[in-house]
């Protein structure tokens, strides 16, 4: 196990910092599970880098299959290895999951391995399409063409949509427009692209110049989509797009239907509604106009619709000329960009504290989907305000990405850095039980190994024995331990009677020969048997050595994993640590640059909206003292207005009732109007006064 986790985290700390240095550009991708699929699993650990994989554990799969791959190389006998029914395909897949892991450098250069590899001309074809598709993340569309046309002949076919899909966004970006319609229309009714196909034939037909195309294919794509959230959201997008597209062409009727369609709780809901609403004052009717900016500016009150919302309230009704409500919704205006003002500060600088990488550092950051946006519900996190408009941009994104990426990385690199200590605490607790009773064992095996060998002797003997028998019969050598005393015994009493011819009679002879023969009767006749009998034990005597032999094995084996379990790992455990360290403090800095990339993005961003909240204030101030001059002024005129109407009132009086006239018979005025009434009698005899000093 140790081995395995050291090559891996060797493998994985090399790899990995060497792609996160180049700090590539390019959105996290799903891998291609065609190039993970397998019929028949038969190597475990290839097993385990494919559920990894599934689970979106890239670097997982990647430490998994590179340590597989590694290995597999090293064995002396790879053929006995499971492993190598799955070995090309694990090469495949690595460039694959290093794609998915942005790890472009890693991926083009597992690609071009294939390219110029002696393999069959469809993997070499599906090598230049993904190695275009790495040209295409990085937005090096003429490499990727040049690799697209490296292809030749037939592509796979669970690759070849995906090929042609990515030809057409090739030449889109390179502006060859009419090849990318053509590619697409032959795309249309492709499953796996459904919505994608019609959305970027509408967009290339829409620069081609064939507009009345491009929006009737549009036109259907917004209309149904399909079902999901993704499709929902595609076609609120392409609804937006087309509205957009006919407002700046002045067709606003036909723009509306399509601001209409976005649905409400969509994503580009706010900017349907703010477009719904321009649609109508273009057209000026700003009555209308009103419904869909006036639920607008109820919405989040950090977004740039709802901002713009706040000022087009107001304007409409000041060109309906209800000065004193527009006044009172520049006021509204005016203390909403005040506050987003303040808090815009506050996370700028709570951004320059820190806190926002702290936040991204937190462990919810890869438990939690959507942290990011998750994050604005957080209390007491001026921070987190506005990331949601800021992670739109893919910018943004990817320095999100490579800091989380590098974050995670860390904290792998301390959780092995962790592992290691643990390993060595290990070893010291099998040193320390190994060490004290391995000599005592190995006084026991002395002895196994001494009566191994006794046997196998005794065994090679009595082998020999039964061999000579076979062919030189000697029923005395297998004589029983009484029956070879007993022949003992006669030997020894014929040798006293040869030494004392007093003592032999013909009696004594007869009755010792008659001893001998009934003891050479029963050998002789018993010697077949007793020859197979020993046979038999000579072959359990084999089972009884095998048995030793297998102990002296298997102890042999232990001791030597025991000593192996506490030997030969220090140098090893040194090296790697000194490799995590110089890992870490690199990762540190690349942690440290991409952080300040992230605080710096997102500052200048918030700058930005500050600026916009800034300048929406003053345009709102002078808007509301205008609004106040052109009510005042309206205020005024209507009250000129009512006094007239009062004033023809009373002459329409008046003229109703009898005239008065004069001595002369002409008709007398019965009122004058206010401008022409009577001075007072003090006024009259100050004018008087005035008048005599003068002359005096």
């Amino acid at each position: 196990m140790f081995p395995r986790l050291a090559c891996a985290i060797a493998g994985v700390t090399l790899s990995a910092l060497t792609s996160l240095h180049s700090l590539s550009v390019q959105a996290k991708a799903p891998v291609d599970p065609g190039a993970l699929h397998t019929d028949a699993l038969q190597d475990l650990f290839f097993g385990e880098a494919l559920f990894n994989a599934y689970q979106d554990n890239y670097v997982d799969a990647i430490i998994g299959l590179d340590t597989e791959l590694k290995q597999h190389r090293l064995l002396d006998d790879p053929e006995r290895d499971p492993f190598r029914v799955h070995f090309g395909q694990a090469e495949f897949a690595v460039g694959d999951l290093e794609l998915s892991y942005r790890m472009h450098r890693e991926a083009g250069r597992a690609m071009q391995q294939v390219l110029q590899g002696n393999v069959a001309q469809p993997i070499k074809n599906e090598a230049a399409y993904r190695l275009a598709k790495i040209h295409y993340q990085k937005q090096q569309f003429a490499n990727a063409l040049h690799a697209l046309e490296l292809i030749q002949g037939r592509v796979p076919e669970r690759v070849r949509p995906q090929e042609q899909f990515l030809r057409a966004r090739v030449y889109m970006q390179l502006g060859r427009f009419e090849e990318a319609v053509a590619l697409l229309e032959d795309l249309k009714g492709e499953k796996s692209l459904q919505g994608f196909v019609e959305y970027n034939l509408g967009i290339a037909l829409l620069r081609a110049g064939e507009t009345e195309k491009g929006v009737l294919v549009l036109d259907g794509l917004g209309r149904n989509a399909g079902s999901g959230t993704a499709a929902q959201a595609l076609q609120d997008k392409t609804n937006l797009l087309l509205g957009n597209q006919l407002m700046k062409a002045e067709e606003f009727d036909r723009a509306r239907k399509y601001f209409e369609r976005v649905q409400l709780s969509g994503p580009f809901s706010d900017q349907a509604l703010l477009g719904a609403g321009w649609v109508e004052a273009n057209a000026g009717r700003f009555d209308r106009a009103l419904v869909p900016w006036r639920m607008l500016k109820q919405r989040r009150a950090t977004d740039a619709a709802v901002h713009e919302a706040m000022l087009a309230v107001p304007y409409a009704y000041g060109k309906l000329d209800v000065h004193s409500t527009a006044a009172v919704n520049y006021g509204e205006a005016l203390d909403l960009f005040g506050e987003q003002v303040d808090v815009l500060t506050r996370s700028i600088t709570s951004i320059r504290e820190g806190k926002l990488l702290e936040a991204l550092r937190r462990k919810e950051a890869s438990q939690v989907k959507n942290w990011v946006v998750e994050l604005r519900k957080l209390p007491g996190a001026p921070e987190t305000h506005y990331l949601l408009d800021l992670m739109a941009s893919n910018d943004y994104q990817e320095f999100l990405r490579n800091y989380q990426d590098l974050n995670d990385l860390y904290e792998r690199n301390r959780d092995w850095l962790q592992s290691l200590d643990a390993f060595e605490d290990i070893i010291a607790l099998r040193r320390n039980y190994y060490e004290p009773i391995l000599p005592g064992l190995d006084v026991a095996f002395r002895q196994v190994d001494a009566r191994i060998k006794m046997r196998l002797e005794q065994r090679a003997r009595l082998a020999a024995r039964i061999d000579n028998l076979l062919v030189n019969r000697r029923p005395e050598l297998l004589a029983k331990s009484d029956e070879t005393e007993a022949r003992l015994m006669l030997a020894q009493i014929r040798e006293i009677l040869a030494y004392n011819p007093s003592l032999s009679s013909e009696e004594t002879e007869d009755r010792i020969a008659r001893l001998e023969g009934i003891l050479n009767f029963r050998l002789s006749r018993e010697f077949d048997d007793r020859l197979t009998t020993a046979y038999k034990n000579l072959q359990e005597l084999d089972g009884v050595i095998a048995v030793l032999q297998e102990t002296y094995q298997r102890y042999v084996r232990t001791r030597q994993a025991a000593t192996h379990s506490y030997e030969g790992y220090s140098d090893q455990i040194t090296s790697l640590r000194a490799g995590l360290n110089r890992a870490q403090r690199r990762i540190d800095q690349l942690m440290a640059r991409q952080g300040s990339m992230l605080e710096q993005l997102a500052i200048h961003e918030l700058d930005q909206r500050r600026a916009q909240l800034e300048s929406y204030q003053i345009k709102a101030r002078f808007a509301l003292a205008d609004s106040y001059d052109r009510a005042n002024e309206l205020q005024e005129r209507r009250e000129d207005e009512r006094k007239v109407e009062e004033y023809r009132e009373q002459v329409d009086q008046l003229q109703q009732a009898e005239p008065a006239v004069n001595p002369d018979g002409e008709l007398l005025p019965t009122d004058n109007p206010p401008e022409l009434e009577a001075p007072a009698p003090e006024a009259i005899q100050d004018a008087a006064d005035g008048e005599g000093a003068g002359d005096a």
